[in-house]
């Protein structure tokens, strides 16, 4: 690693205590800072992080206390901690210099940084970025917003080595001196209109990828995406465009530009992309039962994502959706919904918003839970159709996050199959 020095010794306090948290907390307490965490929580995934830490990290559970953030030099935010939280306004008031995870993992790696963000597709486009430079035969890491944080592997990263990192809007919030070598920004549409006042806030958060990048780097933008492509007007970098010629996929178009600045043979993209067989949660199919096609797409966050679902199926679809609203609009995709979708079946705190969205124009069902809706999709499917679970909202309401969702959508599922299995015909 690099720049130890600039932490050794210093008072930093790591804001929230999740998988980014945790990981920066105890990358600073080995390399020598003075360590302290303050979390809101006292969840079980809390709690686990917590047994784990090392002894000598101050640790506040259960709500935020100014002690943790004054006289401190630095503060590490984890990425889910809103700008109106406690603890980043009394850092405000004490004047500290507050920083992201991906900031302080940044800091400390020798590597060049591939930063991946977007408004869909981000998590894919950074696994095949990555598994193309592996091809290529470079060590390679996967990490940041995509699951692994950026701090938990940066200890055994090198000079020689890639990072492909997966940033979120809320990451880049607070970088400072966060410089990749290479900046891609797949697309954008409305999403997080629950943190941010309006898209004009979200995307200058979006934009941030590249605030600090010059002549020397490199910026990877949409050209099929306007408000993507209008980005190139505030860059000092030098810009590559692509675009979804020939109907190939947009994130496939993007992995080929950013191997075409690091001359990587496209015959290597080539053969990344046909191994490829997705990810988790993103248009997965989990099971095909009686005639009927079940399919994973938990990752769907937003209208924009399902949107991409219903134009790559081509079966009639019973589609269960809902969660928390993020203060999007349902009704953009409402068109492409009357087309596809033979029934909605509608679960957590959104329902009633997207059934007003959606009314009069597709069957519509509620259930109380996940399980509920599986059970209610099934009997309103047929022989032949598609069952398909893309919320279009945050699991909050109800699940940790989209994973813990989505493996409770294949539970549901496999129970179903299993309950089936044993009725008396």
């Amino acid at each position: 690693m690099v720049n130890q020095d600039y932490f050794k010794n210093k008072k930093i306090t790591v804001i929230g205590l999740g998988r980014s948290g945790f990981a920066s907390a105890t990358l600073l307490d080995n390399i020598g800072a003075k360590v302290s965490v303050t979390e809101k929580n006292k969840d079980p995934e809390v709690m686990n992080y917590a047994r784990q830490l090392p002894q000598s990290i101050e640790l506040e559970l259960g709500g935020h206390s100014p002690k943790f953030i004054q006289n401190r030099d630095l503060i590490v935010t984890s990425p889910g901690v809103d700008e109106r939280s406690l603890p980043l306004i009394w850092a405000r008031e004490f004047n500290i210099t507050v920083i992201s995870e991906i900031e302080c993992a940044w800091l400390l790696c020798p590597a060049k940084v591939i930063a991946i963000t977007g408004t869909n597709g981000k998590t894919t486009a950074t696994t095949l970025i990555g598994k193309v430079l592996e091809e290529a035969g470079f060590r390679t890491f996967i990490l940041g917003n995509i699951g692994t944080p950026f701090s938990a592997e940066v200890s055994k990263i090198n000079a020689d080595d890639f990072v492909s990192l997966e940033v979120s809007s809320f990451q880049l919030e607070t970088i400072i001196r966060f410089k990749p070598k290479i900046s891609v920004i797949l697309n954008f549409s409305p999403d997080h209109l629950d943190r941010y006042k309006d898209l004009s806030s979200y995307l200058e958060a979006k934009s941030r990828i590249f605030i600090n990048q010059d002549e020397t780097d490199y910026l990877v933008l949409n050209n099929d995406d306007p408000v993507v492509r209008d980005l190139a007007k505030k860059a000092k970098t030098r810009v590559i465009y692509f675009d979804n010629i020939m109907h190939h996929n947009s994130n496939f178009a993007a992995v080929k530009a950013v191997a075409s600045i690091l001359k990587i043979d496209s015959n290597i993209c080539q053969k990344v992309f046909s191994e490829f067989s997705g990810l988790p949660h993103r248009l997965e199919r989990i099971a095909e039962f009686q005639g009927r096609e079940f399919i994973n797409d938990s990752k769907a966050t937003n209208p924009n994502a399902t949107e991409f679902a219903l134009r790559n199926i081509t079966k009639s679809i019973i589609l269960i959706a809902g969660g928390r609203d993020k203060g999007l609009d349902f009704s953009l995709i409402r068109d492409l919904v009357y087309q596809k979708i033979k029934a909605l079946i509608l679960i957590g705190e959104a329902k009633d918003k997207i059934k007003r969205s959606f009314k009069n124009k597709v069957p519509i069902n509620e259930a109380d839970n996940l399980s509920g809706a599986v059970n209610l999709a099934f009997k309103e499917s047929r022989a032949g159709d598609c069952v398909l679970f893309s919320p279009m909202c945050s699991s909050f309401d109800m699940f940790k996050n989209y994973e813990h969702r989505g493996e409770s959508f294949k539970e549901a599922v496999k129970e179903l199959i299993e309950n089936s299995k044993r009725e008396p015909k």
